[in-house]
């Protein structure tokens, strides 16, 4: 009998689409970098590092580093629109958290969300 393959991933990866956000949050940088650094460090998440861009005329992009991994979100205040991924290893209840903070901040009339297994470790191309 074979024994039954091990479905383990590396980590979580999870993509939110945020609609119907309030332009004036999703056009300030330091705004989102405190918002994005509080919500990882209420989780319990290690941050790192963060750094936040503003586009001319409007838009930010920015990351922020958490030991666990990386928080990033991308802007269109003119639509509304922010696209945000939550990525962590190892404590993969940090991802829905995390995302869940921040998207309640985002006050976003709507959401959708794509979850991804990053580094199945059933794969036989991992050499572990």
């Amino acid at each position: 009998m074979t024994e039954p393959v091990q479905h383990s991933p590396l980590g979580i990866h999870l993509l939110a689409e945020l609609y119907g956000c309030p332009q004036n949050k999703l056009n300030d940088p330091d705004w989102l970098d405190r918002k994005l650094v509080a919500a990882a460090n209420e989780a319990g998440a290690t941050v790192v590092n963060s750094s936040f861009h503003h586009f001319s005329p409007q838009g930010v992009s920015g990351v922020v580093i958490i030991a666990e991994s990386h928080i990033t979100i991308h802007t269109w205040p003119e639509i509304g629109y922010a696209a945000l991924d939550v990525f962590t290893c190892g404590r993969p209840e940090l991802t829905n958290c995390i995302t869940e903070k921040i998207v309640a901040q985002l006050k976003a009339e709507s959401v959708e969300y794509n979850q991804v297994e990053r580094g199945i470790l059933s794969n036989p191309a991992l050499k572990l």
